[in-house]
């Protein structure tokens, strides 16, 4: 079968580096993130020969969180190397979160010669692909740089295909030196058409239809499976025709293209109704987002468990009914889905909603919230966070991408972040919580979208993980301004402890932080505009100034550890139900042995 054009360098042999190189360039890369390894160099070589542009990283896990947060704005697979043993084990924070979070990335590892397997040899104690294949969908070591091509276009659509997520391939560094025998080369699918996700069964999309036409009060919530332009834009088609309120999760807000059927608010809004005496919904289409802890997990808040229907359609036939009954389930591609929907409803669809209702939800997130009339200050140069930020969200550049990293930093930024009329808002934390991600997924996202402002919002405890990479985001000079919520605490841990074991003067173990700790001055010496600010007065002209300036900045913004935010209340769960037993950030169990 033919192959691509093979690029022969004009010094050297063609090698398996260059192969691989060469094949990741057919499949469409661009940009790969990682950190030197001198296994890698002839497939760094390889790079540079035929224009595949390299990023570097102070620290592999941020480059394979780059990857990730590459792969969630262009809507391309993101693509990451780190270096033997060391690097690959610095790396498997990033590929945990990728597969906890369904993110279609290439990891590129390396490895000592296949002859000094087992041999005691520099950075060849662990087993690369063993220690990877629990975290990622496909992890393999190749063996013969004729296979590069075959190998990596299997590995790219594994990566791809649904559900998505990461997969690594371990080259030897034997093979990436090795002279490549052209005719042995073995080129597989890597120049076979492009492959389509799955669609709906059309008995599926008659039952969705007629459960949409019957409901009074639906609802549409919608995850990174529903991120694409196209996807929202049919989306809000079918929402408007319909009069369905559609709600991002917390984990994944895409606000581009925007509609009038799309609340400010995220998901969470839907568990105020009752105190708000607002009717709860009778059906909810789940497009894209699982359910879990994003969602209220089994507790009735968000989704409830009672007198409303559920159609959950995901890529994942694994997903539909994993925590919630499910009343239909639709394995298929979400843009497949609305578009079908669509061309069913069309113009003849006659349904029952109920708008009176509807509006009311759409002004449900529009409600002055309680902090609205709390001090601007909590103490002398402490600011409330919620005041904080929202000024500084007022003052962001709109349709800029804003990243959430970090604990209760993280939540009151989440309330707050509609101000700047971005165009996304991601958690970086993820499904496993990974504080720190931001700093990759920021770095991956200013590459992927070079023409738009991504505001890297961390917690001081987070900030600590990767603040070097302000270098990297110096070095290339990107369009990021970090911002640093600095309340001299581990917030959600100290105010969890507090709400468990009582509010007071006692000790916290291990949720301290220190108060004279200057992030912008660290900044500064990492070459990035910064600014301390610990006054409203001073918030929204000190944004507009590092917003004006090229290159990245970074704020320190000082602000105080209270008022507790409701997240932080909500999931420590506490009950004064005798039979229960409260469990901080899961929902509560009984009591065992109640009464005996």
């Amino acid at each position: 079968m033919a192959g691509f054009p093979l690029h022969y360098p004009s010094a050297r042999e063609l090698t398996g580096g260059d192969l691989l190189a060469q094949s990741l360039k057919q499949l469409g890369v661009e940009v790969a993130f990682g950190l030197h390894g001198g296994h890698l160099d002839a497939f760094l070589m390889g790079c540079e020969e035929i224009g595949i542009r390299l990023i570097d990283t102070r620290h592999e896990a941020v480059a394979v969180q780059a990857a990730e947060g590459y792969c969630r704005i262009s809507t391309k697979p993101g693509v990451c190397f780190v270096t033997a043993n060391s690097g690959f084990s610095n790396g498997l924070a990033g590929l945990a979160t990728a597969y906890g979070d369904r993110s279609p990335i290439l990891c590129i590892t390396s490895s000592p010669p296949i002859r000094d397997t087992e041999n005691n040899s520099l950075q060849g104690s662990i087993d690369q692909v063993v220690a990877a294949h629990p975290i990622t969908k496909f992890a393999h070591r190749v063996v013969a740089p004729e296979e590069c091509p075959r190998i990596v276009s299997h590995a790219f659509r594994l990566a791809q295909s649904s559900p998505p997520g990461p997969v690594l391939l371990d080259f030897p560094i034997d093979v990436l030196f090795s002279p490549v025998h052209p005719k042995l080369i073995s080129w597989g699918s890597i120049t076979s058409p492009k492959s389509y996700p799955p669609g709906p069964h059309r008995d599926a999309i008659d039952a969705a239809a007629q459960m949409i036409t019957n409901a009074k009060r639906p609802v549409i919530i919608t995850g990174t499976g529903a991120r694409t332009f196209e996807t929202r834009e049919s989306l809000f088609k079918l929402a408007e025709t319909c009069s369905i309120p559609v709600f991002n999760t917390s984990k994944y807000a895409s606000c581009r293209p925007q509609s009038v059927m799309l609340c400010r608010g995220t998901a969470g809004v839907l568990g105020q109704l009752q105190s708000a005496q607002i009717p709860r919904p009778d059906l909810i289409l789940l497009l894209g987002a699982r359910t879990g802890m994003f969602l209220g997990g089994r507790n009735g808040a968000i989704i409830p468990d009672t007198d409303c229907a559920l159609i959950q359609v995901d890529c994942d036939g694994g997903e539909i009914g994993r925590s919630l009954p499910v009343d239909l389930g639709v394995v298929s591609d979400i843009e497949a889905f609305t578009s079908a929907m669509n061309r069913k409803l069309g113009t003849a669809y006659q349904g029952s909603v109920d708008k009176f209702w509807v509006q009311a939800v759409l002004n449900l997130s529009l409600a002055e919230p309680p902090y609205e009339r709390e001090p601007k200050e909590i103490s002398p140069g402490h600011l409330h966070p919620y005041h904080a930020l929202k000024y500084l969200f007022s003052a962001v550049d709109p349709g800029s991408i804003i990243v959430l990293d970090g604990g209760e930093a993280s939540v009151w930024a989440g309330d707050l972040a509609w101000r700047s009329q971005p165009s996304i808002v991601m958690t970086a934390t993820g499904y496993l919580g990974f504080l720190g991600n931001g700093f990759g997924y920021t770095l991956g996202s200013a590459i992927a979208a070079p023409d738009r402002k991504v505001v890297n919002i961390q917690g001081d405890g987070s900030a600590g993980f990767h603040l070097m990479e302000l270098d990297t985001y110096k070095r290339f000079n990107l369009n990021v301004m970090t911002v640093v919520v600095n309340n001299s605490t581990w917030g959600m841990s100290i105010n969890g402890q507090d709400l468990v074991y009582g509010d007071g003067t006692h000790l916290r173990p291990i949720s301290s932080l220190n108060p004279n700790t200057e992030y912008d001055i660290v900044a500064k010496g990492l070459q990035n505009a910064a600014a301390k600010i610990d006054r409203i007065a001073d918030i929204q002209h000190t944004v507009a100034h590092l917003q004006s300036l090229p290159g990245p900045s970074c704020i320190n913004l000082i602000v105080d550890r209270k008022p507790v935010h409701p997240v932080t209340t909500a999931m420590v769960g506490l009950t004064d139900t005798p039979n229960a037993v409260s469990v901080p950030y899961y929902d509560n169990i009984p009591r065992a042995h109640y009464n005996i």
